[in-house]
């Protein structure tokens, strides 16, 4: 029998969401709408995505209606913020606290709030077979974000998370964005990008891959790329040549993560996480290597509330991040 359900609100970027566990973490229901983006756009102001979160909401919502749950919601919980840290901040985030904030009232129920990339890694550790230790290595790759966490579970149920690498300037979605803007795909064209690449493999132009230390540059690659625009290279090599640049990027930077903490787990989310090329070259990559690379499930890669109601099950309002690295 269904009980104790925990309501999941998300409004990203790019994505409205929502989802329904029960209290054994079993998904009941979930749903999500990307955001409008005109073409030749590389997004949308915040202002504007949060009008159309706005618009979206009750859309999803009816759907739940239909299933005759909401008395059986207990936890309303929402994403309120990019990051788990002080300073993070996107007003798109206020629409899902503001949804979230009426519904735990209304329905007279606890409401809890976790970060956005909390909740991706949370979906992408549920989506996979694997059991992780307690402290493993995540690695968020979204539009916005490139980031390599050291993660520990916390007894309260929440995370501990320190940045230890990632790219130091923009990310590599910023990079696949706006490469493929360029070329005439529409915003987020991370999707239609990737079925491109997977048909221009073998066929990639070299792009230079900056590395320093644990953190990867993707600005040097985007100019190099555009010069392969001007000579009028087949769109399918481009792509595959972006994708590969940033794979040989992930890859290197990964193995020096590993050798520099000794962990061995690394899970990798976000939604250049569900990209087919990538993950086939990095497990090509690592597959003689005694390490566990793990990508959650493609469809919980990208942004949902499946991770942030997996969340509301959980003790602790919110992770903590480490913003003094001890690496």
């Amino acid at each position: 029998m269904m009980k104790n359900l925990v309501l999941g609100i998300d409004t990203s970027n790019y994505t409205t969401s929502i989802a329904v566990v029960d209290e054994n973490n079993h998904l009941l229901f979930e749903d999500r709408k990307l955001l409008d983006v005109k073409i030749g756009k590389r997004g949308l102001r915040q202002s504007d995505a949060l009008f159309q979160h706005v618009v979206n909401l009750p859309l999803l919502f009816e759907k739940i209606d239909r299933l005759s749950i909401g008395h059986l919601i207990k936890t309303i919980c929402v994403s309120n913020k990019p990051r788990p840290m002080k300073d993070s901040y996107m007003p798109v985030f206020k629409t899902s606290q503001s949804f979230g904030k009426v519904l735990s009232h209304t329905l007279c129920c606890e409401y809890k709030e976790f970060s956005h990339q909390e909740g991706h890694i949370e979906a992408a550790k549920w989506s996979i077979s694997k059991k992780l230790k307690s402290e493993f290595l995540a690695i968020h790759l979204s539009g916005g974000t490139s980031e390599i966490l050291h993660v520990i579970n916390n007894k309260e149920g929440g995370y501990i998370i320190d940045i230890i690498g990632g790219s130091s300037d923009i990310s590599a979605g910023q990079f696949i964005d706006r490469i493929g803007v360029a070329l005439g795909i529409s915003f987020p064209c991370g999707k239609e990008m990737d079925t491109f690449a997977c048909t221009g493999i073998d066929q990639e132009v070299s792009i230079p891959v900056s590395i320093k230390d644990t953190y990867m540059s993707f600005s040097g690659p985007e100019t190099f790329t555009y010069k392969l625009i001007e000579k009028e290279y087949e769109k399918s090599i481009i792509c595959a040549s972006v994708f590969k640049c940033i794979s040989i990027a992930l890859a290197k930077t990964i193995e020096k993560v590993i050798k520099k903490t000794a962990l061995t787990q690394v899970l990798i989310s976000g939604g250049v996480a569900s990209s087919i090329y990538i993950k086939q070259y990095i497990h090509t990559y690592f597959e003689n290597k005694e390490y566990d690379i793990l990508f959650g499930h493609a469809k919980y890669c990208t942004d949902n509330a499946v991770g942030i109601a997996l969340l509301g099950n959980k003790n602790k309002k919110g992770g903590i991040i480490n913003e003094s690295s001890n690496y």
